[in-house]
């Protein structure tokens, strides 16, 4: 089958969406690839496409077990021949896929990266026919990332243990030019085809509001939302907890995500989202990756963020349908001082060098200081998040500071 009728049988589209085709033209004709998609571009199909047309398995490197749970629950439901295999997995069925992988029946893999720097692993890898190799969430290879992972740092290695060296793609939903340069470069992609689809989506309002009665606003925005659903993010599990309880106690109907919660109640809580039982999901971080709700109205930051990647990530689960939707910070300077917590914890607890930690503590800091500009700007928001990510454009009259 071409491309064409692929995308029709196993994913229900009539076309492509932005950049998807350029990148599988790429991908079909043997080369490298980095795209850099806004979240909810598409980007899984710019591999899967490819990865059925070819021969020989896919190998897909992805940092979140519930994420690679989710992609490939979705794949076998579309009838794909799809497995991973992470810490999650029992041996005797991790040694079951790798047995279905040498008899053909496997076509992508999903591993998470710490498996990849397993001399096991390699070995089976480097006799496997592996057609193409997939890094997700690309960014967590450069130190400038949001998401700085070690584990990727291997994977330039991982690639040259295999038996002939196959496409790779690296795939990320917010790299500035620094991180994307990073990633070309530690991931040691050979003159690969760059695809930018553009950061800027017009559906999308972005607001800052600044108040000391932050739930009071909160209300406010729920309110005027109708029946939409939204995300409310916040930076601790504790405040996720008092904030969804007190959402609950005025009549509204709320659940809570992060992990210091039982997997089958997040799971729980999850499920009752996505089928509309639940309007509000207040969640830490750890709410969204993988996550594809369509008709998500809101998203409400009731913390400032760490930074603009995680931020831009985040409020682009809103709104993927296409309409009207809103992103919006309830800022308070002191929300920083809790930024600059979780920074000197994470370094202290470090096994880094000293001059890496150095290094580490300044990226991180200066990443904080450009979410402060945003918070504190009075200028376009819009044309900050997207000067951030080396894009531009006139002033939006759609955000808190045009009107």
């Amino acid at each position: 089958m071409n491309k064409y009728a692929i995308l029709k049988q196993y994913f229900g589209y009539d076309s492509f969406r932005s950049g998807q085709e350029n990148i599988i033209d790429a991908v079909l004709s043997g080369r490298d690839v980095l795209g850099v998609m806004p979240t909810g571009a598409g980007k899984s199909v710019c591999f899967q496409v490819p990865a059925l047309m070819k021969r020989g398995v896919t190998v897909v490197v992805s940092p979140l077990i519930s994420l690679m749970e989710d992609q490939v629950k979705a794949l076998k439901g579309r009838g794909i021949a799809a497995e991973y295999i992470s810490s999650s997995v029992e041996f005797e069925d991790a040694a079951d896929i790798v047995r279905a992988m040498f008899r053909g029946e496997v076509k992508l893999i999903y591993v998470a990266p710490e498996r990849l720097v397993k001399p096991f692993f390699r070995s089976v890898f480097s006799r496997l026919s592996v057609s193409l190799v997939v890094i997700d969430e690309a960014h967590c290879v450069s130190q400038w990332g949001k998401d700085f992972r070690p584990s990727y740092l291997a994977l330039k290695d991982f690639i040259a243990c295999l038996g002939s060296r196959p496409p790779v793609c690296a795939f990320t939903a917010t790299a500035t030019p620094e991180v994307r340069r990073d990633i070309v470069s530690l991931l040691g992609l050979d003159n690969p085809s760059v695809t930018v689809t553009g950061f800027d989506r017009k559906n999308l309002r972005f607001e800052v509001i600044r108040s000391r009665d932050k739930y009071a606003e909160l209300k406010k925005l729920t309110d005027l939302s109708g029946d939409g659903c939204g995300i409310v993010y916040c930076s601790t599990r504790k405040t996720a907890d008092s904030l969804c309880a007190s959402l609950e106690r005025d009549g509204l109907s709320a659940g809570r995500y992060h992990a210091g919660m039982f997997p089958d109640e997040r799971s729980e809580s999850l499920s009752r989202f996505l089928s509309g039982e639940i309007r509000i999901m207040v969640a830490t971080n750890a709410f969204g990756m993988g996550i594809d709700k369509p008709d998500v109205r809101f998203v409400i930051h009731y913390n400032m963020p760490a930074d603009l990647e995680n931020y831009y990530q985040e409020a682009g689960r809103a709104g993927r349908d296409g309409k009207s939707s809103r992103c919006v910070i309830l800022y308070d300077r002191a929300d920083a001082d809790i930024q600059r917590y979780f920074i000197q914890n994470s370094i202290s607890n470090s096994s880094m060098s000293k001059k890496e930690l150095n290094r580490y503590r300044q990226i991180r800091e200066k990443r904080l200081e450009h979410m402060l500009g945003y918070c504190e700007s009075e200028g376009c928001l819009r044309q900050y998040l997207l000067s951030y990510f080396g894009e531009s454009c006139e002033k939006c009259g759609n955000c808190s500071s045009c009107g």
